[in-house]
């Protein structure tokens, strides 16, 4: 077992493939699911000696199975949106309290002090269902902030827009963090001048309004809120980590999560940097499911190790957590 100090240690890119291959390791054997993946891919564990020859188990799996590394009992089991009918994702999680020590430490990692600002968060799809890990995660970073003026809105548009223009004039640091189309009715509604805010958009039209592209979506909300750029987060039910864009769509990983992107006609090969693919997320906090996840979504990896999220493969379903398709 990787001890959970060490996943929160990483500080170079040596000891991220060394934690990352004996992560592989531990969970080729722990974890019935992944194990019997990689032995139908004829995985030699042995021979796997980089990044590049680590089995990546596509997304799906955990909509039709259990993916752990544990025998450990579940203490939450987090679940995607979806449409009716439609096959949802489950994340067994056995440590919530790894959840939170990755979440508080990536938001850290990019934003400081969670007591420096006031959280108000426009997530009306995701309060109104259960199993949403974005919810734990946004309300408990609404409850560290230890302000009175941090919370939740569903459809009280007017008490949000009150409290959003006297908190920014007042000078206090905020953060709105907005489902799509939530954010975009706002502005509808309300036209600001904001100086003091960062918006945060976490992808996702929800099926209210029709996709765009992000250029345009990041346009209409910068001119909405009257901010010079629109922050992103990318995250999903089967990992416990986030990646950060602080405006331009260009995301940045916390130091134990990285991204492969793989050719889109071999799934077992790799694209050159800035070139698309499908991405491939290894997320370290995962560390009692899977932390080597393929993805349905297409992106490019820069020089620097930051990426761009382009699309979804045409065939897979809509993920409520899914940025803007192209």
């Amino acid at each position: 077992m990787i001890p959970t100090p060490d996943i929160f240690a990483i500080s170079s890119q040596k000891q991220f493939e060394k934690i990352a291959l004996k992560t592989f390791r531990f969970q080729y054997e722990n974890n019935l699911v992944y194990r019997e993946f990689c032995d139908f891919l004829k995985t030699d564990v042995r021979k796997v000696k980089s990044l590049e020859q680590i089995p990546f188990l596509p997304i799906q799996f955990f909509k039709s199975h259990t993916v752990v590394s544990n025998t450990n009992t579940a203490k939450a089991i987090f679940t995607s949106s979806g449409t009716t009918g439609m096959a949802t994702s489950k994340h067994f999680v056995t440590d919530v309290f790894l959840y939170e020590e990755s979440y508080r430490k990536g938001f850290s990692q990019f934003y400081g002090n969670i007591e420096d600002y006031v959280v108000l968060a426009l997530l009306p799809s995701y309060l109104e269902r259960e199993g949403s890990s974005l919810i734990y995660m946004v309300e408990d970073l609404i409850q560290m902030t230890n302000n009175p003026e941090s919370g939740f809105f569903l459809h009280n548009h007017e008490e949000l827009i009150e409290k959003l223009t006297k908190s920014d004039n007042s000078g206090q640091n905020l953060i709105l963090i907005g489902v799509t189309y939530a954010l975009l009715d706002l502005i509808e509604k309300q036209k600001f001048d904001l100086q003091n805010t960062i918006i945060m958009e976490t992808g996702g039209m929800k099926g209210q309004r029709k996709e765009m592209i992000r250029e345009e979506l990041h346009k209409q909300l910068c001119e909405g809120f009257g901010v010079t750029a629109i922050h992103s987060e990318y995250g999903m039910t089967e990992l416990l980590s986030q990646a950060y864009s602080l405006g331009n769509g260009v995301f940045e990983c916390p130091s134990w999560m990285q991204i492969l992107v793989r050719d889109t006609e071999d799934a077992l090969s790799y694209v050159a940097e800035g070139k698309t693919g499908g991405i491939n997320v290894i997320d370290l906090a995962n560390i009692n499911s899977c932390s080597f996840i393929a993805t349905q979504d297409l992106g490019k990896k820069n020089p620097n190790n930051s990426f761009e999220v382009l699309g979804r493969f045409d065939n897979s379903d809509i993920r409520g957590c899914n940025l803007m398709v192209i």
